[in-house]
């Protein structure tokens, strides 16, 4: 029997154990080391420990293991020592990559890469029953080939609750590739339905002649926080990446009395799975019709200036080129690791068009309110 998607990672009280793997091509360790931070966080968020971190240096990806043989074997070696069960890479692998890299390793031993860990995320974090389909498409798109490429059996479930174990459906569908294909053109067509049902609230939303702004900005960046403070929607607001799937549309009173429609998205990050994205398109669609995009990016993270160029690039995407943004800086609060002048020179945004707040306490958010209320008048 299949596991739940929202089953617990943890097999009785102890949670997997993870080796997180970089393969360090240039000379940008700073980034390299950020990324790897990342996916340490990423992991715990999944419920694992990060047992060990291994680092690779060479020119290229080996296209057999993507690390290089030699090292794959040092790596088990690590893992049986320190009773590893799990290793991550921070990279897309392939399915060879992952069949040649799990033979090496050993059965007891699985491989999952980066954006693998990312979907078993979000179909943790997903409630709705439309963000539940939209994860489980995500996850039959990108993991099947993968699967299949591994050479055993095709369901990575099993009788314990670990991550990467959380699969798309019931065990029939791991091993029915003629099944799996009916279900995706099904996930498919639920999908578009809702898609409908999505486009007849935004064309009656149009007629109400309501300005609409939408929240967008890297994971954990606070939009949730700053959705509640504003509009008192009472979002689920915790310090996690990916904490809310779902986007939510409440009214906003702005200063002068007008009324506008606030809604927050789902967080971005570097690598975002091409095929989440597409799942998730009838929801991130809000940023194309928003008239007004408020990219909020945490000022207290050493990497903010990064968060916020994918964020923008993410939105270039996603189809928002030309839009009105207002870069936010949140968690001013707490710390300022990056400057206005910076911010703006990195992004090329205009005077004025930067805000430091803190949707904590309130800080800066008055500004924020009159200029929105400018810009809607």
């Amino acid at each position: 029997m299949a596991k739940n998607k929202t089953d617990s990672y943890f097999n009785g009280d102890s949670p997997e154990r993870v080796a997180l793997v970089k393969l360090m091509t240039d000379k940008d360790e700073r980034s390299a080391m950020a990324s790897l931070d990342e996916l340490w966080r990423l992991t715990e968020t999944a419920g694992g420990e990060v047992a060990a971190r291994v680092i690779q240096s060479k020119d290229r990806p080996d296209p057999a293991t993507y690390i290089g043989s030699g090292k794959v074997r040092e790596l088990r070696e690590l893992c049986l020592n320190a009773e590893i069960t799990l290793v991550v890479f921070d990279c897309e692998l392939s399915p060879s990559q992952i069949k040649n890299l799990e033979d090496i390793l050993g059965n007891d031993i699985r491989v999952i890469d980066r954006s693998m860990l990312i979907l078993d995320i979000f179909a943790l974090h997903a409630a709705s029953g439309e963000g539940k389909l939209q994860v489980e498409l995500a996850q039959l798109k990108y993991t099947v080939p993968r699967l299949i490429g591994k050479g055993r059996e095709l369901s990575r479930q099993g009788g314990s609750a670990s991550i990467a174990a959380r699969g798309p459906g019931e065990s029939k569908l791991e091993t029915d590739r003629r099944y799996i294909k009916r279900r995706i053109a099904s996930l498919e067509a639920q999908i578009e339905e809702m898609a409908k049902n999505r486009r007849t609230q935004r064309a009656q939303r149009d007629k109400s002649g309501l300005k609409r702004i939408t929240i967008a900005g890297y994971t954990n960046a606070g939009k949730s926080t700053l959705m509640n403070y504003l509009t008192g929607a009472g979002i689920l607001a915790e310090d996690k990446l990916f904490a809310t799937l779902d986007p939510t549309t409440r009214r906003l009173r702005l200063p002068s009395g007008k009324t506008a429609l606030l809604t927050d998205t789902v967080g971005f990050i570097r690598n975002l799975p091409h095929h989440l994205i597409k799942a998730f398109a009838s929801t991130l669609d809000e940023v194309r019709y928003a008239d007004i995009i408020l990219m909020l990016t945490d000022a207290s993270d050493s990497e903010c200036l990064s968060h916020a160029e994918v964020t923008r690039e993410l939105l270039s995407q996603l189809g928002a080129d030309g839009k009105k943004v207002l870069y936010v800086l949140n968690k001013c609060d707490v710390s300022e690791n990056v400057e206005e002048a910076a911010f703006k020179a990195a992004l090329s945004s205009e005077p004025g068009d930067v805000f430091r707040i803190s949707s904590l306490t309130g800080q800066g958010i008055p500004e924020l309110l009159l200029r929105i209320d400018e810009i809607v008048s």
